[in-house]
């Protein structure tokens, strides 16, 4: 059993680059969360450090993840860099003062986003709001891509409410070969989710830049795909809402675009409109806009109603300029598939809910495809 105790005591071997004290006598790291499993422990963790300092002291977070891992019984260690700090401390490693602005070199033109190995297209699946079925819509869209042919993955971004490992039927854990994380499988989709490392019923109380630091590990060391077989797409199920993970995601991912999922009320397109607008401010295409629980037929009598309205996600695509991929159903098959961890998709491939989903999947390719740089063509005269 591996206990606080002995992660404490491995990281105070970790010593700081000033050579004076260590990462525990300065109080720099936080409480570890420690889930057990039959195969060992997971460490999760973040270290405080000067907001300045933080990309130079990347080594630092390196050495504390390697001094957990070598610990018996831990098979992987989460360390993550945050930048909070008691009032009036001075950190040990103070940076210089600021040169004068007449001394500083002019300032370099915005870094292109790093690309993640071996995937071709990243989409994110986003709304403004929870509780519009946008999990549910990132997981029958990855599977409809799949049957169009494509090799694909889907990232479970949301850290505080993680749903990926419920919706796909997920059982276990991901397995680590060193420090890069292998993704299950499910349905023919690779997979990737916080859900999968932590027990279903533990809560992530984290902060803002821990939970951006897991991010960046799930996305950027997971093997999604190889040189010889690249990843064709990486569906991202984002968390809801326009916070600070879903900025990081767009600023600092190379995004090939997003779909936005709202239901047809008033209430969700003004949340929808946020999000819209967020994409638009960090020039993330817009792949269109996919309006859920858009209309409910009753199983029994064949009654139509529209309990959330009906139609006004089209009618803000419309407006947006922005193309409408399809209107999904309020209907208890989805729910209970979900449920289930057998998706529509897969569960009725031949069904209408599952045609559904498949039309918006292949309005999403036909926009990545029409996105990819083509080769020149060779005209002999």
């Amino acid at each position: 059993m591996v206990t606080k105790t002995a992660i404490q005591s491995a990281l105070s071997k970790v010593v700081l680059p000033s050579g004076e004290g260590n990462i525990v006598s300065e109080g720099m790291v936080s409480e570890p969360f420690i889930t057990q499993s039959e195969k060992g422990a997971k460490v999760m963790f973040s270290l405080n450090v000067p907001a300045e300092m933080a990309e130079k002291l990347e080594p630092l977070r390196g050495a504390a993840q390697a001094a957990v891992e070598a610990l018996p019984g831990v098979v992987s260690a989460m360390v993550a860099l945050t930048a909070e700090r008691k009032a009036g401390s001075a950190p040990t490693m103070a940076p210089p003062p600021p040169k004068p602005a007449s001394a500083r070199a002019p300032e370099a033109a915005p870094r292109e986003k790093p690309a993640v190995a071996h995937v071709k297209h990243i989409i994110a699946v986003a709304s403004g709001k929870g509780g519009v079925g946008k999990s549910t819509t990132a997981v029958n869209l990855a599977l409809g891509l799949a049957a169009e042919g494509l090799s694909v993955g889907i990232l479970d971004a949301d850290i505080y409410g993680p749903s990926l490992p419920r919706l796909l039927g997920l059982k276990g854990k991901p397995e680590a070969n060193g420090r890069v994380l292998t993704p299950m499988q499910a349905h023919g989709v690779k997979a990737m989710s916080i859900g999968s490392l932590v027990e279903e019923d533990s809560p992530m109380i984290w902060r803002g830049p821990m939970v951006i630091s897991a991010l960046t590990q799930l996305l950027r060391e997971v093997a999604w795909g190889t040189e010889d077989e690249p990843l064709d797409v990486l569906v991202v199920d984002m968390p809801p809402g326009t916070g600070d993970a879903q900025l990081t995601m767009a600023q600092q991912v190379p995004l090939a675009g997003a779909v936005i999922v709202s239901t047809p009320q008033d209430l969700a397109l003004i949340d929808a409109r946020k999000g819209i607008n967020m994409f638009k401010k960090v020039s993330v295409p817009l792949l269109g806009i996919v309006e859920n629980m858009s209309t409910f037929i009753c199983p029994k009598c064949g009654e139509v109603s529209d309990i959330f309205g009906h139609g006004g996600a089209k009618a803000e695509a419309e407006k947006l300029g922005v193309p409408f991929l399809g209107a999904v159903p309020l209907h208890m098959d989805i729910r209970e598939k979900s449920d289930a961890g057998t998706p529509v998709v897969v569960d009725a491939p031949n069904g209408p809910h599952a045609a559904i989903y498949k039309q918006i999947a292949q309005g999403v390719a036909v926009q990545l495809d029409s996105a990819a740089p083509k080769a020149p063509s060779i005209v002999f005269e």
